[in-house]
């Protein structure tokens, strides 16, 4: 049965506008994601890292003619203003929130005002002041974010709070969040390293269970070993930080049954992959 389009505006999401001739060469040493050779028009996605490699802020790009729009975690659009005025230096750019708002639409191929998620196609298109299509129904945003979750993306701004994870834990490679061919940018040396070598022993991967949503962190067990821990979800599913070596087998949040829902896009590590 053919699903109708859906359209919800993200009011979780806020807008930094960044102007100015040095605006792709500023946030190119900056972000994960190349700027330098993004066309006019077209929407990336990528991050901002703390030096030591660590998840600050996800964010997308929207390229423009002299500068760019950043869609970002409404409750960092502040702190990240402030990071990013930081690193201004003497870079010919201004830096100022945006009054634009973000939405989201899917269940549909395309529609006028609208761009593809760089993530997943799956997630459809989000909009940037975009009137909502004539054809599509209005829902709440919490309808975006189910939808959002049974696909199994994460969401960095509720997942991954206080600079703790990787990008890579949180599958920014997965979902063209990084460019491993830009160059540098800041916390390059350890997400390149990572890659290269192999050393992914964590990912962020959807988990079902039965009853309410646990708190943020509860462990999820393999018999008395730690498994990994919830992070943001709804009752009856959610996201976790799972150790990919300790995923066979019979897992269980307080006393319940979890079971790994594998999403299309991500390949399950290797059977019998070892323990450290």
């Amino acid at each position: 049965m053919t699903q109708s389009p859906l359209f919800s505006p993200l009011t979780s999401r806020a807008v930094i506008a960044v102007e100015g001739p040095d605006w792709r060469t500023f946030l190119q040493g900056l972000l994960t994601q190349d700027v330098e050779g993004q066309a006019v028009g077209t929407l990336r996605y990528g991050a901002l890292l703390t030096p030591q490699g660590r998840l600050l802020y996800d964010l997308f790009i929207l390229a423009g003619e002299t500068g760019c729009w950043l869609d970002v975690a409404a409750v960092h659009r502040d702190a990240l203003i402030q990071r990013l005025t930081l690193y201004r230096l003497r870079a010919k750019v201004t830096i100022s929130p945006s009054p634009m708002v973000v939405s989201a639409l899917w269940n549909t191929d395309s529609a006028e005002g609208f761009l593809s998620d760089p993530r997943l196609g799956g997630l459809g298109h989000r909009g940037y002041d975009a009137p909502p299509p004539d054809m599509a129904n209005k829902v709440p945003e919490a309808t975006y974010q189910a939808h959002r979750l049974a696909l199994g993306v994460p969401d960095p701004a509720n997942d991954a709070p206080s600079d703790t994870t990787y990008p890579i834990e949180a599958n920014f490679d997965l979902l063209n969040g990084i460019d491993f061919k830009k160059g540098c940018f800041v916390g390059q040396e350890t997400t390149s390293r990572m890659k290269r070598r192999g050393t992914i022993k964590t990912r962020m991967i959807p988990i079902r269970f039965d009853g309410p949503l646990p708190a943020f962190g509860t462990e999820i067990l393999k018999g008395d070993l730690r498994a990994g821990q919830v992070l943001s979800g709804q009752d009856g599913r959610a996201m976790a930080s799972m150790r990919l070596d300790r995923m066979a087998g019979t897992l269980t949040i307080e006393g319940r049954p979890v079971h790994i829902e594998w999403p299309g896009w991500m390949e399950p590590p290797a059977a019998g992959d070892p323990e450290p």
